[in-house]
């Protein structure tokens, strides 16, 4: 089976580093192409891959084409592949905005197109990818398919009606938890801490409590009930997020997000 990206930007080396190291997949398997000669051979000097600048090329041989191009130049790219593509080709895409309906069209055939949202913790294994996929994907489709996408972290299917949410909780969440780190770390420097040592305790602190979540299955606000003690510290601050509305600030943000998804 032979594995082809158009585009070889980050999240498309984030998902070869998780197939080649997590998906027992070999390199030897997959290819790629990118508009950049640059990128293209530095992608194949770090995974040991087949890399140019010709999408023609990939798209003549891929089992399963992945699609790792940024919604604005899905067009053009589309153009110099869509009569290569194989029959039975699984075609997966990453771009957020863009439809089953748009690949569909695209294509002008049957073909089997997979959407999906990844997240840039992909780079170091845990990614969090959501998708979603056509009439024309099989169960065997299917398994190659989560194969691929939870070999650097972990997928969940969704209906297509919440991809565009996908992308403003999952996809573009990282940007925000890396702000509220960094704003943990400037209130630990302000207090005196080094910065250095305030980064290490606030990556460190968001990092467990993520895992404390996910490991224990409880509620976000039990969660939070255990660390506020009564008339303690930690109360005293969750005060001050609720008066300056914190958790409406987070909502507002991610329907920002979602809405710019779905005029992508």
């Amino acid at each position: 089976m032979k594995i082809g990206f158009i585009g070889l930007g980050n999240m498309a080396r984030a998902i070869i580093g998780g197939m080649t190291m997590n998906g027992g997949f070999s390199s030897e398997d997959i290819c790629g192409a990118d508009v950049l000669q640059t990128v293209a051979d530095d992608a194949a000097l770090t995974h040991f891959i087949s890399a140019g600048t010709n999408n023609s090329t990939v798209a003549k041989v891929a089992d399963v084409l992945i699609l790792a191009v940024k919604p604005q130049f899905m067009d053009s790219a589309l153009r110099t592949i869509k009569d290569e593509v194989k029959k039975d080709c699984i075609i997966i895409t990453i771009a957020p905005g863009k439809a089953l309906e748009y690949y569909e069209e695209a294509f002008g055939r049957k073909a089997k197109i997979v959407r999906c949202m990844p997240n840039t913790p992909a780079l170091v294994g845990a990614g969090c990818t959501g998708y979603c996929y056509n009439e024309n994907v099989t169960e065997a489709d299917l398994e190659i398919v989560t194969r691929i996408l939870n070999s650097f972290g972990k997928a969940f299917e969704v209906p297509e009606s919440l991809m565009d949410v996908v992308v403003g909780i999952s996809g573009s969440a990282p940007a925000y938890v890396f702000m509220f780190i960094e704003a943990l770390a400037d209130a630990g420097v302000r207090e005196g801490m080094p910065r250095k040592k305030a980064y290490d305790f606030a990556a460190q602190a968001v990092m467990g409590s993520a895992k404390l979540m996910v490991d224990k299955g409880e509620h976000p606000g039990v969660l939070k009930d255990m660390v506020c003690s009564p008339g303690g510290t930690t109360i005293e601050a969750v005060k001050v997020l609720e008066n300056r509305a914190f958790r409406g600030a987070v909502m507002d943000a991610v329907e920002a997000c979602v809405n710019r998804s779905r005029e992508l």
